[in-house]
């Protein structure tokens, strides 16, 4: 997180991307402007909690006016870093790795995926939606080459550790890391964990509970 930005909470960074979308959805519908109430009933969230948020970035809403949508859309999407470029690479290019490597939507925002790595034969050589799979062993040479921002780990558990410390020391900024286990890597190093197991274990203690009160 910038310095601008390092007294703001984790807790709302993390509904910026939330707000970016129902705005995008909301400038395809050619709405230009909304108040924080009708914000709300689209979101969730309440219409203080969305004043709160918005304010810790500065002022972006007029007093009997609301929000001009295309101007928020673009301000949220400043913050965000969404008109940067981040060179990118998939490793792991079994059936995740090839999901998040077929996801178009990441481009646009500039998230461009030069290449994805394995280590079975089988995968090498491959193209995936016109990308390149190769060896993991030329992992480090490509990103220092490349200039790769950001590594995708997409691996077994057991080799995501080891993923990780091949990321960090050629030279990536950021991790997403899908495999189940937390890496250990230099704290310059940015780390966003997706652990799917998580999510879908804490569906299912939701559904327990519901379970157990009919």
């Amino acid at each position: 997180m910038t310095r601008e930005y390092s007294n703001i909470s984790m807790a709302v960074i993390r509904r910026l991307p939330k707000y970016h979308r129902y705005l995008k959805d909301l400038l395809d519908q050619e709405t230009y402007r909304i108040s924080s109430k009708e914000l709300s009933k689209l979101i969730g969230f309440t219409a203080s909690q969305i004043r709160q948020d918005l304010n810790c970035f500065g002022g972006f809403g007029q007093q009997g006016y609301g929000y001009n949508v295309e101007e928020l859309y673009n301000e949220i999407g400043k913050i965000l870093g969404l008109y940067q470029s981040y060179p990118t690479v998939i490793v792991g290019a079994g059936n995740l790795g090839q999901a998040i490597a077929n996801y178009t939507n990441f481009d646009k925002f500039g998230f461009s995926t030069l290449a994805l790595f394995d280590s079975n034969p089988k995968m090498i050589g491959m193209r995936i939606r016109d990308i390149a799979v190769h060896d993991v062993d030329q992992l480090e040479e490509f990103i220092k080459k490349n200039q790769v921002r950001i590594g995708v780990i997409c691996t077994p558990k057991k080799v995501a550790q080891d993923v990780a410390t091949k990321l960090s020391e050629a030279g990536v900024q950021g991790i997403w890391n899908f495999a189940p286990i937390d890496i250990k890597v230099p704290e310059e190093i940015i780390v966003e964990n997706v652990h799917l197991s998580e999510s879908l274990f804490t569906l299912s203690f939701l559904l327990s509970q519901e379970f157990d009160q009919e």
